[in-house]
């Protein structure tokens, strides 16, 4: 059995049902603390989930981390810089009227979150390393544009399939 404690607790609470039934785990709480119970498996992606939500991930993101391909992490701000003005960093990786965050979005494919002085992010496991260096790039002071230059030259690129599809061989007959 897991205990957490939980800042979003009406969130988590509302959507207890759903929370238990997509994760195989049996949820109980007692004031904002978490109590998960089920199998060792189920309690660490409930946790996982659970530490998504708090953050400010939607259910719906929050729930893909449940899938084997898809990671969830934690960048504390302050580990990567000395400076003291948190809300110029927090700028910095938002950008002027969340653009920033857009772009970061649409070139890792990754779903992003701020709250605090910790950046969460949800995405697939091949696109996650490279959205964390731009996420430390830019609170190290890295500009913007080279960020994106570097989220583009650093896409992974998609996997070939080697025509064992059918879809492939049905192809190739008609040429």
């Amino acid at each position: 059995m897991k205990k957490l404690i939980s800042e979003k607790l009406p969130r988590i609470l509302k959507n207890k049902r759903t929370l238990e039934k997509e994760l195989n785990v049996k949820i109980t709480n007692s004031g904002k603390e978490i109590s998960i119970s089920g199998e060792s498996v189920d309690e660490y992606v409930a946790e996982k989930v659970i530490d998504a939500i708090n953050l400010g991930f939607p259910l719906s993101v929050a729930l893909e981390i449940k899938s084997e391909d898809f990671t969830f992490e934690v960048i504390n701000i302050k580990d990567y810089t000395k400076r003291k003005d948190m809300g110029a960093i927090k700028a910095r990786i938002i950008g002027k009227e969340g653009k920033t965050l857009r772009t970061l979005n649409n070139l890792t494919d990754c779903n992003f979150e701020i709250l605090g002085h910790e950046v969460g992010i949800i995405g697939d496991s091949e696109n996650i390393e490279a959205a964390r260096q731009a996420i430390i790039s830019l609170i190290q002071g890295a500009k913007q544009a080279n960020v994106y230059a570097y989220l583009e030259k650093h896409h992974p690129l998609p996997v070939f399939d080697l025509g064992l599809k059918e879809e492939k061989k049905k192809r190739k007959n008609k040429l």
